[in-house]
């Protein structure tokens, strides 16, 4: 995944620097650590980016899919399911998360956007999966 630099982006824990804030969404882009994605990301509070983040069914989350996460699972996952809310959590997803000691909030990335920015302030221990189109 290349920044909107055109300079490459590691494909995994690329730092957003200081920690992280997502300064800015619209569909298909998302501005981290003054770096800009056009790809779907993973960002922890503490500023680690991974991206591109894909799921094996583009609109369906899955446990596996969030592979950078499940060895330190963070307290607290906001899930963006899209600019219009398309991508599904389904219920299983969801209770297997939480049966790791996740409180999965699923919300349309915008809000998903301001739900990371307001928890990270206040603790490390959460992570969002950003779906940034549909």
């Amino acid at each position: 995944m290349a920044p909107r630099s055109g300079a490459r982006a590691p494909a995994l824990a690329a730092r957003a620097g200081g920690g992280a804030v997502i300064e800015g969404y619209g569909f298909g882009r998302i501005r981290i650590g003054g770096r800009e994605y056009t790809r779907d990301v993973i960002v922890r509070a503490d500023g680690t980016v991974h991206s591109p983040w894909w799921r094996a069914e583009g609109h369906s989350l899955a446990v596996e899919d969030l592979g950078p996460l499940l060895d330190e699972p963070p307290g607290i996952l906001v899930v963006g399911t899209g600019y219009h809310g398309r991508m599904a959590v389904p219920e299983e997803t969801r209770a297997a998360l939480e049966a790791r000691g996740m409180d999965v909030r699923a919300l349309p990335t915008r809000e998903a956007v301001a739900e990371f920015n307001r928890l990270a302030r206040r603790s490390t221990a959460v992570a969002a999966a950003l779906h940034l189109t549909c």
